[in-house]
């Protein structure tokens, strides 16, 4: 909540008070005159009963002038001018308007005038600055959030439904402690509006949803909230014409839509500002209306109450409202919060959606909740059923066809297998030059073409357990060489290749032949890592004297013969000619 600060050089209490002095000293010189009017029509039965209704009015101004003088004084802490107050309204209502002589009535109103703290007065100037200076000590347009042992009374007073969530309002919820502390631990979703910015970024991670600024020009969805904490601003507005109404009373008249029928409004003001207004508009709308005062020091600072209602359809509720705004004068006669019974009002059990809720400025967690919500947007990201699933080619992929994935970077990052090894591909460039020398008849060299072929070669680059490797061609469609002795039966090629390895190199391998029956046995990791420790000079479970002639056939030039075990238990070879042209992975029995 928030208190009043000066209303155009004057709190508001005061202005009140000012407008029922008016009212009352018009009274002292017009009921006079008014009963006159009525002696003098008194052979003219139509005139004078339109002389006396005047009178009556003139009355009832008067009555309302003093309650809300009252209401005023108390708030201004002058309890027994309050009363005093409360005591002539009672005399000026039971006074017979056809008494001849109005004397000594207007001596009561006029002597009451002169006692009234207000700056008409010349000689209660002083009395009013030092009640004005009181006031304005305590109500510097200070942020006062709800007492959260209040609010947890309050939240012991409700039974929330256990199968439905409930939807819970606060339209000045501040940092968003007290509906949060009056949610704890029930189902339900929270939702506030701030006009601070900061307290509401700092709402923002206690309730589900905040709406940044005014909540008056916050749009927000009619009866689908089930319970609304309402504990506005105590602060007086200026209306579109000019006038002055109280924050209190446009929050209520503004918010109640929210409501369900059936919901739970918990309304928190000061005790004296349950006017007759105020009161009006509870009892048309609202049902079974209870008032609980704050205990102790928090009602000696700041005269609150709770006023606690079952929203309805709208009625005519003047009988219940004189009954209601009476309690404002009784405040010692008000039960506290702490003997609000446990379970007191039980909240709707209907399921609601909040459709429509946004804060008057642009917030960024609310934009988010608006998408999500948003069919066509969502429509925009949501992928086919294509690309939702796993995607495997009807047939095995050829060589172009990696190529062109690869370089498109699809082919690019961990590979979840048996042997799960990180890939990436990608494409370099590759330009070759060829000579060709033209000859004339004599044998004569008359000229030279030179041949430029530019190419884009495609490479895998793999991180495996063992180590680093670089594929180039892996597959390719060179020249084909099969084992006639193997392979010729079953009809299987083998696969040839150029494979590199990307840490230390002794030789060259050559063209790269893996036979069928050993890929039908190993996997890549196996054929790769055996790749890779072959050229690196690692000979694998070889003799110490076959690893010693590896080593010297590195420097004659001589054939090499390692030997590894895959994954799966399975002994397999690899040969490198002399020549250093072919490199050859097979089964023992493929020899």
């Amino acid at each position: 909540m928030q208190h009043d600060e000066e209303n155009g050089g004057q709190h508001y209490a005061l202005v009140k008070l000012e407008e029922s002095a008016r009212a009352i000293r018009q009274a002292v010189n017009e009921f006079p005159v008014l009963r006159r009017r009525v002696e003098k029509y008194q052979g003219n039965r139509t005139k004078a009963r339109e002389a006396y209704n005047d009178l009556k009015q003139q009355q009832g101004r008067v009555l309302s002038a003093l309650r809300y003088a009252a209401l005023s004084l108390l708030e201004m802490e002058l309890p027994q001018m309050a009363d005093y107050s409360v005591k002539l309204s009672e005399s000026v209502k039971v006074f017979n308007l056809m008494t001849p002589d109005y004397t000594r009535l207007c001596e009561f109103l006029s002597d009451y005038l002169e006692k009234l703290p207000i700056t008409e007065n010349m000689e209660a100037k002083t009395t009013s600055a030092a009640i004005i200076g009181h006031l304005m000590a305590g109500v510097k347009m200070g942020y006062y959030p709800t007492d959260l042992k209040h609010v947890r009374y309050l939240a012991r007073s409700i039974e929330f439904p256990e199968d439905v969530t409930v939807n819970l309002l606060d339209p000045c919820c501040g940092c968003g402690m007290a509906l949060h502390t009056l949610a704890d631990g029930k189902n339900c979703k929270t939702y506030g509006v701030e006009l601070d910015k900061h307290r509401a970024e700092e709402s923002l991670a206690r309730l589900d949803r905040v709406g940044f600024g005014s909540y008056f020009r916050s749009r927000i969805s009619n009866e689908a909230f089930h319970l609304m904490l309402l504990n506005p601003p105590y602060l007086s507005v200026m209306t579109e014409g000019g006038a002055n109404t109280r924050n209190e009373k446009r929050f209520l008249i503004d918010s109640l839509s929210h409501l369900l029928y059936g919901g739970l409004l918990i309304y928190i003001i000061p005790y004296y500002r349950l006017t007759p207004d105020i009161c009006r508009i509870l009892c048309d709308n609202f049902e079974d209306i209870t008032v609980w005062k704050f205990t102790g020091g928090e009602f000696q600072r700041f005269k609150q109450a709770a006023v606690l209602g079952i929203r309805r359809k709208r009625q005519d509720g003047s009988e219940q409202a004189a009954g209601l705004a009476s309690l404002a004068f009784q405040p010692d006669q008000l039960p506290e919060l702490t003997e609000l019974p446990e379970n007191r009002y039980t909240l709707p059990d209907a399921a609601k959606k909040v459709e429509l809720f946004k804060g008057a400025e642009f917030n960024v967690a609310e934009l988010a909740e608006q998408m999500k919500k948003s069919t066509s947007f969502s429509r925009m990201f949501e992928k086919n059923k294509l690309d939702r699933g796993e995607k495997r080619p009807l047939l095995p992929l050829n060589l172009g066809q990696v190529g062109l994935i690869g370089g498109s970077g699809l082919i690019n990052g961990l590979v979840e297998c048996d042997t799960p090894h990180i890939i990436k591909g990608r494409i370099i460039k590759e330009t070759s030059v060829s000579r060709e020398e033209n000859l004339n008849n004599r044998g004569d060299l008359t000229s030279t073409t030179v041949h430029e072929t530019r190419s884009n070669k495609m490479i895998f680059n793999l991180l495996t357990p063992q180590g680093f490797l670089s594929l180039s061609d892996y597959g390719g469609g060179g020249n084909v060489d099969t084992d006639s002795d193997n392979e010729a039966a079953s009809g299987k090629d083998m696969a040839p290749g150029r494979i590199s390895a990307g840490g230390k190199s002794c030789f060259q391998l050559g063209q790269v032949a893996v036979t069928a029956h050993a890929q039908d046995i190993l996997s890549d990791t196996d054929i790769n890592v055996g790749l890779a420790r072959h050229q690196s000079g690692d000979w694998g479970e070889v003799s110490k004297s076959d690893w010693r002639a590896n080593d010297s056939a590195l420097k004659a030039g001589n054939r090499i013969l390692s030997a590894y075990t895959g994954r799966g238990g399975k002994h397999f070879w690899i040969i490198t000619e002399a020549d250093r042209s072919y490199t050859t992975v097979m089964m023992p029995e493929d020899y």
